[in-house]
């Protein structure tokens, strides 16, 4: 054997490349296994680095079961694809002897995937303070809550990463195998919630973990606000409702402010907006980038108190992307000006406005502030379909000189008024490579096609991003228009009109 093969970092990086495929990947894993297997058989220095390759990535707990005498043949008698469909319901737990079997390589288990709790009872008789996997850094566990008592045995001092759809309710061991934990999800099935039935016990679990630099969960209490604030690590939560009515109070305490020195992402997808509000009222982000929230029911008084809150909680600085989204589009409330609660934000990058009167009162004067305020920014979406347009092609050209590095421009403009000469040569954006105006009428479609043409280099089409499936009301009549749009665009890049979508056959 060439002595190149005996320095531990040539190997690794040979048996790197044969373990290349995901154990819970589509790509059948069964070759590399085979390869790693017939490595740690050939010689003995290359027999420990293949088993922990080997190893290091499991599906389940099927494989390691499969190292139990008894149960080999019952889980291998008929072939590879019956190992993770086998039934072991009549089957008595592991003995003493049986479960030294199971743990034998168990060590070398670096990550770890759990969907399926039906195996669990054979762990039964393994003593409850085993730290089954020592090696473990990470772990998902996603199984029904009655199975949350067996976690325990998955956790491990050496987890960095973790994904639950349970929670252990005995917190001495959270105390124990979390310490070291980076990132946490907690995340119950769209069925499952138990969890929402002791946010108590969610709130201590957060608490216990003393190194976060992520979260993911459901709605925490003001306790679990205020420790991840003080963690110097935290850079990122995201929080989750359920998809169904519960009530998140934040507690009394929220009179302390919290102070959230190095949080860059905040991330809220829930029913409404009123815990989103009452979280962000009580906290400072100074350090934060991103700020997204999809919110299911947003009436326009709490969407103007969101706006006014996120502006107020010192994010100026370094906020570059902010999405406000509310897909159902309720309406309630009267309508007032809430696009200029960003102009503070003078770092934004992307910003995304899509709820009912987002774009109230926009016209040609108030686009050219607001554009002006954020002049680093590549993506700028603004949907209203509440508000009739009436920025002008003038008024978003004039707009558009304050925004060199501008991308994607996704907004309702009034299409039907040509308040410029479609043939003159002016003003060209150089950067702009995606639009969508296709939410107002044209009624020119030829002299606007000659406006983009001449003004926007980079735009071949505009384009229409929205699903029809998920955007019951478009209006058909307006495509047409675009579509006709479009044709004449392709006519002056001289290529062949393309065939309308909407033709009957």
């Amino acid at each position: 054997m060439h002595r190149a093969l005996f320095v531990c970092e040539i190997l690794l990086s040979i048996f790197t490349h044969v373990d290349k495929f995901l154990p819970w990947s589509c790509h059948p894993r069964s070759s590399a296994w085979k390869s790693l297997a017939a490595l740690a058989g050939t010689c003995k220095p290359f027999h420990e680095p293949a088993m922990d390759f080997l190893w290091a990535d499991i599906y389940e707990i099927t494989p390691l079961l499969g190292c139990v005498t008894r149960l080999n043949p019952i889980i291998y008698r008929n072939s590879q694809v019956r190992k993770y469909h086998w039934s072991s319901h009549d089957i008595e737990p592991l003995s003493e002897h049986e479960a030294r079997q199971f743990l034998r390589h168990a060590t070398r288990v670096r990550s770890l995937r759990v969907e399926s709790s039906k195996h669990f009872h054979l762990l039964a008789n393994l003593p409850i303070e085993t730290c089954v996997f020592p090696s473990l850094s990470s772990l998902s566990f996603i199984v029904d809550h009655p199975h949350a008592k067996y976690l325990h045995l998955f956790l491990s001092p050496t987890l960095r990463q973790c994904s639950l759809s349970v929670i252990h309710p005995d917190s001495k061991y959270i105390a124990t195998r979390f310490a070291a934990l980076e990132h946490l999800s907690i995340k119950p099935g769209p069925f499952d919630d138990s969890i929402a039935d002791d946010s108590p016990l969610l709130s201590n679990t957060v608490r216990l973990c003393k190194q976060l630099t992520t979260l993911y969960c459901l709605p925490l209490d003001w306790a679990a606000w205020r420790h991840i604030s003080n963690l110097p690590t935290f850079l990122t939560v995201v929080i989750s409702d359920l998809p169904m009515d519960h009530h998140w109070p934040l507690g009394q305490d929220t009179h302390n402010f919290a102070h959230f020195r190095n949080l860059t992402g905040l991330f809220f997808f829930v029913d409404t907006a009123t815990y989103t509000i009452a979280v962000i009222q009580h906290s400072e982000f100074p350090s934060l980038q991103e700020f997204v929230i999809t919110v299911r029911d947003l009436p326009y008084a709490e969407a103007k108190q969101l706006c006014r809150v996120l502006s107020q909680c010192k994010a100026n600085q370094n906020l570059e992307r902010i999405e406000i989204i509310s897909p159902y589009q309720t309406v309630r409330g009267p309508p007032s000006r809430v696009i200029t609660q960003f102009f503070c934000f003078t770092q934004l990058r992307t910003l995304e406005l899509d709820f009912p009167h987002c774009c109230f009162n926009l016209d040609n004067n108030l686009l050219l502030v607001a554009m002006a305020s954020w002049p680093h920014i590549s993506s700028l979406i603004l949907v209203d379909e509440k508000t009739v347009p009436t920025v002008t092609f003038r008024g978003l050209f004039t707009a558009l000189l304050q925004c060199p590095y501008l991308l994607r421009l996704d907004m309702s403009i009034d299409a039907v008024r040509i308040d410029i000469d479609p043939t003159a040569k002016s003003f060209r954006h150089a950067t702009l490579e995606l639009l969508n105006l296709t939410r107002c009428h044209v009624a020119d479609a030829e002299a606007v096609a000659r406006i983009l043409f001449s003004m926007l280099p980079r735009i071949n089409e505009v384009v229409d991003n929205r699903d029809p499936f998920d955007s019951w009301d478009i209006d058909i009549d307006i495509l047409k228009q675009w579509e006709e749009v479009n044709r004449h665009l392709d006519l002056l890049n001289g290529r062949e009109p393309r065939s309308s979508e909407f033709d009957s056959d």
